[in-house]
């Protein structure tokens, strides 16, 4: 591996932060929104502007390109084994406004890295393969993981097929009008694809706090996200007494100072967010009677998930008998925490202290497409930084060093895993 730092190829490393930079820039370009960033949801125009870009420069770069039945774009480089392939890439789909690497870098860092080790060895030993993933976000319509989930066989017309954005136009006509359709369920997966690895940009700002270039992801956290509704007695603001009143508002607030002091007293990492809060009726005279709000709860271990769980519901019973009020719990979202494969772990660790990467080993905060194939795949994950931590808006960025570090550990990565 020596020669991949001292090579002076299309793809020379001095080079590689300005060619990441101007292939995001370039991406972009297809789906700008007036808010200054750019949108590009699941089956828009923008969406399949993109996709077809993306195809162009697959095909010009000599890669065999075509699409799935739902639109995961895909451009493989084909080696001596056929029926094993190494899968790398992201999803390309934004939240609406978002920014320019989220998703996408993962893709033109595939792009570029298959590049790469064609020109510099040629036929790898296993295919390998870029694939720009249909969506991940859930933007469009209240589904996430369309892409990946398609590809592994987990998805399911059923949940999706009634589905409609927020123009109503439904699912299934979206997806029709850009040229896809469901996948037959009754056919198999793929049985070719024997690992998945995904470059990401880290949306926290872990990396850059501790000055680190290239995030090594050990596992994916679980979440839970809960609604809890808090039920007590709208009144009159002037004539109900304190020690009268049935407050939901107050009630709600002892509940959530209550929660978050709980988590910083677990530690790290877990982490909790009371996001969104709803008081009824809302009026500047009334005692609120009733309260909504929200708590995302993540954990790199089950385990604690639940005993959070437990303790904080106790909790939020205690504090409702002492406001009386009602409240209700209701769970909606439930995930698992997903490990990453231990092994390609540490190939990609080696990899970063061998070549001197500046490197930290983690887990993510938020979910990825990696956690999709995990349970079915080995499946790993990298990080670059991202400044201040912001995501999911115009402002996201990451340093073109950064960048180039992080196709430079992704090169390492497939050469050991497809040629060796």
């Amino acid at each position: 591996m020596e020669d991949l730092i001292k090579c002076h190829g299309k793809l020379e490393f001095e080079n590689l932060a300005i060619r990441i930079v101007k292939r995001l820039e370039w991406l972009g370009t297809f789906a700008k929104d007036p808010g200054g960033g750019i949108t590009r949801l699941l089956y828009s125009k923008q969406w399949t502007d993109t996709q077809r870009a993306l195809k162009s420069w697959m095909e010009t770069e000599g890669l065999k390109v075509q699409f799935d039945e739902v639109g995961n774009l895909s451009g493989v480089l084909k080696g001596q084994n056929h029926g094993e392939t190494v899968l790398t890439g992201s999803h390309i789909d934004t939240v609406k406004n978002g920014g320019l690497y989220d998703g996408q870098y993962g893709i033109v860092a595939g792009i570029l890295a298959i590049i790469f080790l064609k020109e510099q060895y040629g036929m790898p030993k296993r295919n390998l393969e870029v694939v720009s993933l249909a969506e991940e976000e859930g933007s469009r319509f209240p589904y996430c993981f369309w892409g990946s989930k398609n590809i592994v066989g987990s998805a399911i017309k059923k949940d999706v097929e009634n589905l409609v954005d927020s123009n109503g136009v439904p699912f299934a006509k979206a997806m029709s009008k850009a040229g896809f359709a469901f996948r037959e369920e009754k056919k198999a997966p793929r049985q070719d694809l024997k690992i998945f690895v995904e470059v990401h940009v880290e949306q926290g700002n872990v990396l850059e706090n501790e000055n680190k270039s290239v995030g090594v992801v050990k596992s994916i956290v679980g979440q839970r996200r809960f609604t809890i509704e808090v039920t007590g007695e709208a009144n009159h603001a002037g004539t109900t007494p304190m020690n009268y009143r049935k407050d939901a508002a107050f009630a709600a607030s002892h509940m959530i100072h209550e929660m978050l002091n709980l988590a910083k007293q677990y530690g790290e990492p877990l982490v909790a967010t009371v996001g969104r809060i709803d008081i009824s009726p809302n009026i500047a005279n009334v005692v609120p009677g009733k309260a909504v709000f929200t708590l995302d709860l993540r954990h790199i271990d089950k385990h604690v998930i639940v005993h959070f769980t437990e303790a904080f519901t106790e909790k939020i019973k205690d504090i409702s008998r002492e406001h009386e009020v009602d409240a209700t719990i209701e769970k909606w979202l439930d995930t698992d925490p997903v490990p990453m494969d231990p092994k390609i772990v540490e190939i990609i660790e080696n990899h970063c202290m061998e070549k001197n990467l500046s490197y930290k080993v983690m887990h993510s905060g938020a979910g990825h497409d990696a956690q999709i194939f995990a349970p079915f795949i080995p499946t790993a994950m990298l990080f670059v930084p991202s400044h201040k931590g912001i995501s999911h808006n115009p402002d996201e960025y990451t340093e073109p060093d950064d960048l180039a570090e992080g196709v430079k550990a992704l090169i390492g990565t497939l050469y050991e895993l497809a040629y060796k």
